[in-house]
């Protein structure tokens, strides 16, 4: 038995481009590579940034007897999400919800015309897949032969295109499977910085090459972690284990958006997923606390787990810092924290760093213009 971290096929990679490495979410991953942090950011927002996320979870759900209604009522039993309505070639954003409504984890799902295919976060993919063993009528298939990758930016869809013509016809969450050099690549026009990209599973045995087919372009630039981060929050993406986890619910994460009216008390398919009570009785009445975003006066960022104060000094904290950087596109530090819904944007409050209270808007998300290909 070992606790050393797992290590992504393009490990080797990462090293020969002089990453640094760092464990995360069991994994070792590259944080940044010799440009730093603040280079490969501004990169990705002008040109194409790289990302290998092979650590997230992909999992196929296939009907036992082809129904794929049958499967997407199977999934909506766990699922707070339209996931019937979904046309093949399409994906959507959803959650798993526990018995208190509380999020389990967050992820993407796609109808790939005869199975739908999940991706979800690193950390939850053993819970995510055995939470899905209670599923009837439908087989869950852990992919353990592909590795993902993640092309975001400006530019990225016509650097895919020189390699896959067909990508160029895609549309913000569209999913497909592209033929290249012999093999299917599982294609979605999505990503995780607020700019247009796309997320490419690859046979693992030829991922590397693809990988440096992408590299070779000179739009295309290699990111980490450390960029991943900022770019994901100034577009106001939350993170789970940071702005959600088991203890915030949907509308508390600022995420009542990816329940639909038909999944909401009068709709036709309303409830009948964990927590349904209590998440929708919030969704109508709203919640006492949402995540908002937050812009600190001066320079200094203020990080995860920072307290916030309505008053400059005395009383108790209204909330804490769940995400918070610098934003290299803002020039400025932002962060998000949950916060009483009730507080208007444009109230000044008050984060205290080092002993001292330091004043910060609440700022409406995104911190960035969101660039997707509608």
């Amino acid at each position: 038995m070992t606790d050393d971290p797992r290590r992504t096929p393009l490990h080797d990679l990462h090293l020969s481009l002089g990453a640094r490495m760092v464990p995360f979410a069991g994994w070792e991953m590259p944080v940044q590579y010799p440009k730093g942090v603040l280079a490969e950011h501004l990169h990705t927002r002008a040109q194409a940034g790289l990302f290998d996320v092979s650590h997230m979870g992909q999992v196929v759900i296939t009907p036992q007897d082809g129904d794929m209604a049958a499967a997407a009522l199977a999934l909506e039993s766990l699922i707070p999400a339209d996931v019937l309505g979904l046309a093949p070639g399409r994906q959507r954003y959803g959650l798993f919800t526990n018995d208190a409504g509380g999020i389990l984890d967050d992820l993407m799902f796609a109808n790939c015309g005869d199975h739908f295919l999940l991706v979800v976060n690193a950390a939850r993919a053993e819970h995510d897949i055995a939470h899905m063993g209670s599923l009837g009528g439908v087989t869950v298939t852990p992919v353990t032969d592909r590795g993902l990758l993640a092309l975001q930016g400006p530019q990225a869809a016509e650097v895919l295109a020189r390699l896959v013509p067909e990508a160029a016809d895609m549309r913000f969450m569209d999913s497909r499977i592209l033929p290249w050099k012999g093999v299917d690549l599982w294609v979605s026009r999505s990503g995780y910085t607020g700019e247009d990209g796309f997320e490419i599973s690859v046979p693992e045995a030829r991922l590397r090459e693809f990988a440096e087919d992408l590299l070779d372009r000179p739009e295309v630039a290699p990111i980490g972690l450390g960029a991943r981060d900022s770019l994901r929050l100034e577009a106001g993406m939350p993170l789970y284990g940071h702005d959600m986890d088991t203890g915030v619910t949907p509308a508390q994460a600022g995420l009542g958006w990816s329940i639909p009216k038909v999944r909401r008390t009068g709709g036709a398919r309303a409830g009948g997923f964990p927590g349904a009570e209590a998440v929708l009785a919030e969704l109508a009445d709203g919640p006492a606390m949402i995540r908002r975003g937050l812009r600190p006066e001066g320079r200094a960022p203020i990080r995860e787990g920072v307290a916030i104060f309505a008053e400059p000094s005395g009383g108790a904290p209204i909330g804490h810092v769940s995400s918070g950087g610098f934003g290299p596109s803002v020039g400025a530090p932002i962060a998000m924290a949950r916060l009483p819904a009730a507080l208007p944007d444009g109230a000044t409050l008050y984060a205290e760093l080092r002993g001292k209270r330091l004043p910060a808007a609440i700022t409406p998300l995104p911190f960035i213009t969101p660039s997707y290909k509608r």
